[in-house]
């Protein structure tokens, strides 16, 4: 049984198409079945499928979770005693119910992450895998001594030669009622300062878009897509700060973003995982 709160978003929406957005697996068959069989209530009372739904109802479903929710693999791409680094598919949280880490947990009695990725970002996301590993990891990432690399595939072509580097200062400000950030290339009261670098891999002349090598300095909410978006770079199949035609255009309905490469850049001491020092995890196929 899964509970689902009607929130903003959904109000007046009819109830199976926010059982769609809510449960990744759920099929239209699986679905309509339990509509059939009055597995699916408002407020513990028994509904129709065409209902619409309102804010704050609560909304409750007597589907196993197998049928609820897509089984994924997730691959391991480097593992030891201390540390795991996975590939995070698309449409994925982080953290949270039915999250990566939750899947995560039915593996490893002690398993937590030290960083996060948007839901539909892709690629590595680092793991300790004890209380004394993400203490000192934790701490790394706070003093950047853990580098972050993503490739992003944008719309447009920078001006900058091939293999040479930019890097970005900006500041960000984050709106939580929309679930969007805000660039500004001034300080402002409530902007927080944000530094990107990128490096251009590859242009396409013909199709006007090229490959970046992006490295975060600073890990803000959002803030590749919103700065690259923000100089006029925006990232192909991004729906919140790219463009919908050029998206269309491309046929991507996720933002072409992946977290490729961390480095252990670590110029101070990092006690148990001195050993880490100068090791780089890369994904095995860094394309987009």
């Amino acid at each position: 049984m899964r509970n689902v709160v009607v929130n903003e978003k959904w109000n007046g929406k009819k109830v199976s198409d926010v059982l769609f957005a809510n449960f990744d697996g759920l099929t239209k068959n699986t679905l309509y079945k339990a509509f059939r069989k009055k597995d699916i209530r408002i407020n513990n009372q028994k509904i129709k499928e065409d209902v619409a739904v309102h804010t704050g109802e609560v909304i409750t479903v007597y589907i196993i979770d197998d049928l609820l929710f897509e089984q994924r693999t997730i691959a391991k791409i480097f593992e030891d005693d201390n540390i795991l680094v996975v590939d995070k598919p698309a449409n994925l949280e982080v953290v949270g119910e039915n999250s990566l880490t939750s899947l995560l947990e039915k593996e490893y009695s002690f398993i937590s992450p030290c960083h996060r990725l948007d839901r539909n970002t892709t690629g590595l996301v680092l793991f300790a895998k004890n209380a004394d590993a993400l203490t000192i990891l934790l701490a790394k990432f706070k003093n950047h001594e853990i580098e972050k690399h993503y490739l992003a595939k944008v719309y447009g072509i920078p001006a900058k030669p091939l293999n040479t580097t930019q890097k970005l200062t900006a500041y960000l400000f984050k709106d939580k009622k929309k679930a969007m950030v805000y660039i500004s290339d001034v300080p402002k009261k409530g902007y927080m300062k944000i530094e990107t670098s990128y490096t251009v891999l590859e242009k396409n002349t013909a199709q006007n878009c090229s490959i970046l090598d992006v490295e975060l300095h600073t890990g803000k909410t959002h803030q590749i897509r919103a700065h690259l978006a923000h100089i006029g770079f925006p990232i192909i199949g991004d729906g919140k700060y790219g463009n919908n035609e050029v998206n269309k255009l491309f046929g991507c309905k996720t933002q072409e973003l992946c977290s490729y490469k961390l480095k252990f850049a670590f110029h101070t001491d990092a006690g148990m995982l001195n050993y880490l020092k100068g090791k780089e995890v890369v994904m095995p196929s860094s394309s987009i």
